[in-house]
């Protein structure tokens, strides 16, 4: 087997203003605060000599990859994505920065809030769009039903409310 990865599907470019903060503040602490950090570390451990069998600057030459690695990956995503500021004109649908809540067949309700797939990870009620039910809930209104194919079949549900937070500097639709 070859060491061939095909390359991931793309990903939607859309993140709220707080996401791309995160983003950017994660960048900055890689470059200025951790790069350094590891960098100085290599450099000690190489002035130690036999680099072949050093352990500390094997692993500070794959740390200091890692990083860069990352690094790259933040400054080509945050050149490529689109600050979402302002809601939609029609706020009883779910669109992304929306929260809304659904409930099952079984009436257990769950609220979430719809954004890009850079930031689904920072809080456990975020769904990213590109997801089966970010993508299911897309577009819908109050009181819609839908189905979403899960690992354990599919679940029916139903859409109890939408709502959009204020955004810093943006004007509000009203639900």
């Amino acid at each position: 087997m070859g060491r061939y990865r095909p390359p991931p599907p793309p990903s939607s470019n859309y993140i709220t203003a707080e996401g791309a903060a995160r983003l950017r503040e994660e960048l900055d602490r890689l470059w200025r605060v951790e790069r350094p950090v590891v960098t100085r570390a290599v450099a000690e451990a190489a002035a130690q000599g036999d680099r072949s069998e050093n352990a500390e600057y094997i692993y500070g030459k794959k740390q200091l990859a890692a990083i860069d690695r990352r690094v790259r990956f933040l400054r080509k995503r945050l050149q490529a994505i689109n600050v979402v500021t302002e809601h939609p004109e029609r706020a009883t649908r779910v669109f992304f920065g929306a929260w809304f809540e659904l409930e099952n067949d079984s009436g257990e309700t769950r609220r979430f809030r719809l954004v890009g797939p850079d930031e689904f990870d920072h809080e456990p009620d975020y769904l990213s769009m590109d997801s089966p039910l970010g993508k299911a809930v897309l577009g819908k209104s109050l009181d819609d039903e839908f189905e979403v194919a899960t690992p354990d079949g599919r679940v029916r549900y139903t859409i109890v409310t939408v709502a959009y937070e204020p955004l810093a500097g943006s004007r509000v639709a009203s639900t």
